[in-house]
C-alpha cells in the first residue's frame, strides 16, 4: 500500500497548492477520484509528457502508475483503472 499512499500524499501536496480538498484511500468517493487521477496519468500523452521523456523514463512511470492502480484496486475492487486494460 505504500505505493499508493505515497501517490496520493503527492496528488494532494498539489491538490493544497490549488486550493482543492485532500483526498484519503479510506473514503469511497475520494478512491474514485483517485482512480480518476490514475486514468489521467496514465493517458498516453500524459504518461510520455508530451514526448518529452524517454522511452525508458515513460516505462517506470508507468511501472510505477500501475503498481499504485493495483493497489488501489486491491483496496476497492469496485473501483477501476480504465488505462490498465
Amino acid at each position: 500500500m505504500q505505493a499508493l499512499k505515497n501517490y496520493v500524499e503527492e496528488k494532494n501536496r498539489w491538490n493544497a497548492i490549488f486550493g482543492m480538498a485532500p483526498m484519503d484511500i479510506n473514503n469511497d468517493m475520494d478512491r474514485v477520484k483517485i482512480a480518476q487521477t490514475l486514468d489521467s496519468d496514465l493517458s498516453p500523452e500524459n504518461l510520455h509528457c508530451d514526448g518529452e521523456i524517454s522511452q525508458a523514463q515513460a516505462q517506470r512511470k508507468y511501472r510505477t502508475l500501475s503498481k499504485v492502480a493495483e493497489q488501489l484496486i486491491k483496496l476497492d475492487p469496485t473501483v477501476t483503472v480504465e488505462e490498465l486494460y
